[in-house]
């Protein structure tokens, strides 16, 4: 171990401490399953084994009959071993896929594991299958392997192919590109909110659809809504964008300071911010005061999971009143989670990183009130007699904005109030 934060730049993070050792965590693929409802006119054809495919359908509960935005081109044992030709499979693959499901618009080639050990060129494939198929579909490639990253960093993988397909734009007028999935009810509440603000044109990458990607050009200011979109953000600022530097929008505080950032970018008074947001941060409060009941003076403890655990404990600790006690994440980035990370103060364990072992020791020591950690370790855990939080449903419930305050602390207290339910 080490006491130094990771950054692109290779500078330290003083009071992070960084493990390297066993993790436990989902692959990229993982993404999909929220990606897949978000761009309506997307299809993601994940190029890989029966693993792959069980994962999917096992993290989405998608019934075989249901037809999904998503699916798995299997690679056999044939095709790992070099004895067949993936390439004409893939094509064959792809060819019957559009004919059965003529509404694609967009089919992304997800590389996995399997797929990236056989060094299957993905890029070319999609090369070869757009220009197949001319003006029917835009197929484009992306990598979604587990074998370094943790589940939300395919998105960010995802979304850094969409940005290579931006339209230019040399429009010096300011626009804002909010970058990171949300639930369509959350991006409809910020989308009113920025037309209350005068903030516009105001885009959402991803997109509903593939037809509405937005411009990219050195008027565009980019405002982070996600924790694990860092690769994307440097994508956007090497077209000329320039990225707002805020807080992730999770509670009052949050989506105040993400609000308020975006609002002095774009030269809003401070007498229209306050009187726009007003009467959302009353409705947050007083959802929020019903939860405090439940979370005030609890101990939570974040296993490194999906890069949300930052600004999720800050949340917690300053509007809940619980107290982190050790706050872990898979991946540290000085430059895009530093104010998360000061916000939190001193006292906490920080943690970058994971060796599981030390880690579940050190946990059971502190036997926190609750832990939130990925689906495999959370029944063992509450085996052990320790409250548990899945990390996954964080990920995929509407928790931004002031609107959803009070459900986001709502889904931390649940488990702490079944315990005290079911206790005998």
């Amino acid at each position: 171990m080490t006491e130094t934060g990771n950054h692109p730049g290779g500078r330290a993070c003083a009071g992070l401490t960084q493990e390297q050792g066993q993790r436990q965590v989902f692959c990229g693929l993982t993404s999909i399953v929220w990606l897949h409802r978000k761009m309506r006119d997307a299809f993601f054809l994940v190029v890989g084994s029966r693993t792959c495919a069980h994962l999917l359908q096992s993290a989405a509960g998608v019934m075989i009959f249901a037809e999904p935005r998503f699916a798995t081109a299997v690679l056999g044992d044939r095709d790992l071993a070099g004895m067949a030709d993936c390439n004409e499979e893939l094509d064959r693959v792809v060819n019957e896929l559009l004919a059965r499901r003529p509404e694609i618009r967009n089919l992304f080639l997800v590389g996995s594991c399997p797929s990236e050990v056989i060094k299957l060129d993905l890029d070319k494939a999609a090369e070869r299958l757009t220009a197949a198929h001319q003006g029917r579909v835009r197929v484009l490639p992306y990598s979604g392997s587990g074998l370094e990253t943790t589940f939300t960093q395919g998105e960010d993988q995802f979304l850094t192919t969409l940005v290579e397909q931006l339209p230019a734009s040399t429009d010096a007028e300011p626009s804002l590109i909010v970058l990171g999935t949300l639930a369509d009810v959350v991006e409809d509440q910020f989308r009113r909110l920025f037309d209350q603000l005068g903030i516009g044109p105001v885009h959402f990458l991803p997109p509903r659809t593939g037809d509405e990607l937005p411009p990219v050009g050195p008027g565009t200011r980019v405002l982070q809504a996600q924790p694990f979109t860092g690769e994307a953000t440097r994508a956007l600022i090497r077209r000329g964008a320039e990225r707002i530097d805020a807080p992730y929008p999770l509670g009052v505080e949050g989506t105040r300071q993400w609000l308020q950032a975006a609002a002095g970018v774009f030269g809003v008074p401070d007498e229209r911010l306050e009187s726009v947001i007003e009467a959302p941060i009353a409705r947050a409060r007083a959802a929020l005061e019903r939860q405090r009941e439940v979370l005030s003076g609890k101990r939570i403890t974040f296993l490194p999971d999906s890069q949300l655990e930052l600004p999720l404990a800050r949340f917690l600790s300053a509007e809940c009143g619980m107290q982190p006690v050790e706050v872990a994440t898979p991946y540290f980035d000085r430059e895009f989670h530093g104010r998360e990370r000061d916000a939190l103060g001193d006292g906490i364990r920080l943690i970058e990183g994971q060796d599981v072992d030390a880690q579940l020791d050190r946990l059971r020591a502190d036997r926190p009130d609750l832990t939130v950690c990925g689906l495999g370790l959370a029944n063992p855990l509450e085996a052990e007699g320790l409250r548990t939080k899945w990390s996954i449903e964080l990920v995929f419930s509407p928790i931004q904005g002031f609107e959803q305050a009070g459900d986001l602390a709502e889904l931390f207290a649940r488990p702490l109030v079944r315990h005290e339910t079911l206790k005998v």
